[in-house]
């Protein structure tokens, strides 16, 4: 399938032939950028990368209409539409996350005010992001990423491309950035700055912030924070499950979510008791719909698992559009006593020589630990969330098994 322009929201949409797993690679590839956008659209209060978040919703209205027809034309028969609504499902859930980025992106083009401490602390939480347009004459333009090889050199990802209405997701070492492409950039503070100059001839200004001391707001924001988190990480594990029909890594979706369900019950509480003490409590709106988009985006992740957890086998065609990743996500239970139980993880990283990053663990007294950017020591009784290929991830689950 070809790329979908950025259409009128009331234009005619009509059915035509379209490969379903193409249509759902755009979904998901633009559910997740959607996500990243949204966020960092909130912590710069950025109207321009708010202004790319509806583009995108718009875009994936449309992606999720034609799947719904095309889908609909595919069920001939009972055993059809048995195999086929846990795939109605997942497109319902990714237009969801969709919608809940979009009521994001609009507490920066709406003006609903939002505490300084929020955007303090999302940069602890996120790799900043940022929207920068190719100047003709910049260094970049006219050559491939392989080229200009940025990540190796700075550290910063070209995560996506709009050259005109055309969206280029996931762009790979042979894509060619042209005078005009609209570019998203992500990774540290200390690349983006020169990336971004690079390509645009203009300098970036990171936000400066003054942000008050109040105890409910700052325990408010460190819970949303953690909210966005959890969620992402709900929505990875939701697609590996279908990937691999795994009720395990589904059934990990359903308790991620609830742990977001009661993150955000303690999060309203301290949001009304901060109330009492901030100088203007007309700026906590925008945390109570950021929580509220948050939660709904790990409602969607259930969504996208809920097939597996009902024991219905994963439709091939999802399977192939899920497998487009060079990545898996893979759930290993720790034994005690097992090469894992004792192993140091390192902002991520194992202590063994195997290329997995460790992003969660769900601890039974505890619960869930993002390992990202923190140090633990894996112990009997874990259950492990990691990233990586194939190979790595089968001698991963091993190194688990005493």
């Amino acid at each position: 399938m070809g790329p979908i322009e950025d259409e009128n929201p009331s234009a005619t949409i009509e059915y035509e032939p379209v490969s379903v797993k193409d249509v759902l690679v755009e979904m998901k590839d633009t559910a997740e950028l959607l996500i990243d956008l949204s966020y960092s659209a909130v912590l710069h209060r950025n109207e321009a990368l708010a202004a790319e978040v509806l583009r995108l919703e718009r875009r994936m209205d449309v992606l999720e209409m034609r799947a719904r027809m095309s889908l609909l034309m595919a069920a001939r028969s009972p055993d059809d539409a048995e195999a086929l609504a846990p795939v109605l499902g997942i497109v319902a859930a990714a237009d969801q996350i969709s919608d809940a980025a979009g009521d994001i992106a609009k507490i920066v083009l709406e003006d609903i005010r939002l505490p300084e401490a929020m955007r303090a602390a999302l940069p602890e939480a996120t790799e900043t992001l940022v929207r920068g347009v190719a100047a003709t004459e910049s260094q970049y333009v006219d050559r491939t990423l392989k080229d200009i090889n940025l990540e190796s050199e700075t550290g910063v990802r070209v995560i996506a491309l709009r050259r005109g209405d055309e969206w280029l997701l996931n762009p790979g070492r042979d894509t060619r950035i042209e005078a005009d492409d609209v570019a998203l950039l992500r990774g540290p503070d200390t690349g983006i700055s020169g990336v971004y100059e690079a390509l645009t001839g203009e300098s970036y200004e990171p936000p400066v912030l003054d942000v008050p001391a109040i105890d409910d707001l700052e325990r408010a924001v460190d819970t949303i924070v953690h909210m966005k988190n959890l969620s992402e990480l709900a929505v990875d594990l939701a697609y590996s499950s279908v990937l691999f029909n795994d009720a395990e890594i589904a059934e990990e979706v359903h308790n991620l979510e609830v742990e977001v369900d009661a993150l955000q019950s303690r999060f309203e509480a301290w949001v009304l008791g901060a109330a009492a003490d901030a100088e203007d409590p007309v700026v906590l709106r925008g945390l109570i719909h950021l929580g509220t988009s948050t939660e709904s985006i790990s409602d969607a992740a259930v969504e996208i698992s809920e097939g597996v957890l009902r024991d219905i086998d994963s439709h091939p065609v999802v399977r192939m559009a899920v497998q487009e990743s060079d990545e898996i996500i893979t759930r290993v239970e720790v034994e005690s006593g097992s090469p894992l139980d004792g192993t140091a993880v390192t902002a991520g990283v194992a202590e063994k020589d195997v290329a997995m990053s460790v992003i969660a663990l769900r601890r039974p007294e505890e619960g869930w630990l993002l390992l990202a950017d923190a140090d633990e020591e894996l112990r009997g009784g874990d259950v492990v969330i990691a990233k990586g290929t194939r190979t790595a991830a089968a001698e991963f689950a091993e190194l688990g098994t005493a």
